[in-house]
């Protein structure tokens, strides 16, 4: 009975090992398939990766020769033409790839549009602000021109004015000079025609010796009262006998017709002539020397 039960627990025992070592080499026999396996997945796909570098660097090469011509004439048409989308995208076909190549290219096109944006801007601003500095300067000239134009008119009123007053002037002593011509005057009064015209002639010629003559001194000489001397020598000079002026101090200096034609002679010849150079060449132009000692 004891060697029975034995013998079934050797049995047990022996079963049991028989299955671990059935186990254990179905184990072994399974590992080095899936090993295998596992290593020809991997140099396969060893060998994919390495058919696909060159397959890459080739597409990488046909896309550069694609696009390297188009990048080119992108880039000189973005330089000579302002109205391109800045935000132009390059199409590319799928599975493509864009080397650092072209994307440098594709900077150096980018920074050349916006260099060139500036300059523009840079440019419509100084023309923007030069038309505004134009526009200022034309104002001013506008202004200066109107001012100039006031003054002109404002002179040419002046000296109208001053040609009214004068021509008054010579009106009111033209009628005066030819009422006092119609009466007898003082100190002819007495003398009879032919002694008049021998009075006129010394007056005359009195005037014309002495070259400057004080009308008091004058008047005396001649038995006249100041303003029938002024009054007649008004006379002779409106009738072209005697030329001359009359001074501010009472004095009538007389010009000879030579002299006057050497002063309008000498004034033709400078062209313009101020009162000033006028005056310091007039004792050259005019002998105010008297031709006799009285």
């Amino acid at each position: 009975m004891a060697i029975e039960m034995d013998l079934n627990i050797l049995i047990g025992i022996a079963s049991a090992l028989l299955v671990i070592l059935l186990t254990l080499y179905f184990l072994q026999r399974k590992k080095p398939k899936q090993d295998a396996e596992k290593s020809h997945l991997h140099r396969a796909q060893n060998q994919r990766n390495q058919e696909a570098i060159p397959r890459r660097a080739q597409i990488a090469r046909n896309q550069r020769n694609r696009l390297r011509p188009n990048a080119n004439v992108a880039v000189a048409h973005d330089l000579n033409d302002d109205s391109e989308d800045d935000g132009e995208i390059i199409d590319i076909p799928k599975g493509q790839v864009l080397d650092e190549k072209m994307g440098a290219k594709k900077r150096a096109k980018m920074e050349a549009k916006e260099q060139k944006k500036l300059m523009r801007e840079q440019e419509l601003k100084q023309r923007e602000e030069r038309k505004v500095k134009d526009a200022k300067l034309e104002e001013e000239r506008k202004k200066q021109e109107e001012q100039e134009a006031a003054e002109l008119r404002k002179q040419a009123e002046i000296e109208r004015l001053a040609r009214e007053e004068q021509e008054r002037k010579e009106l009111e002593e033209y009628l005066k000079m030819k009422e006092a011509f119609s009466v007898e005057e003082e100190g002819f009064e007495e003398a009879d025609n032919d002694e008049s015209s021998n009075l006129l002639a010394d007056f005359i010629k009195y005037i014309k010796d002495n070259k400057v003559v004080v009308l008091e001194d004058l008047a005396i000489e001649f038995k006249l009262k100041t303003q029938q001397a002024i009054e007649r020598i008004q006379e002779l000079q409106s009738n072209g006998t005697l030329t001359g002026v009359i001074d501010d101090r009472g004095k009538f200096i007389y010009i000879s017709e030579d002299e006057l034609l050497s002063v309008a002679k000498f004034i033709k010849q400078r062209g313009r002539v101020s009162i000033t150079e006028l005056a310091e060449s007039s004792n050259n132009l005019i002998n105010l020397t008297p031709l006799t000692s009285d």
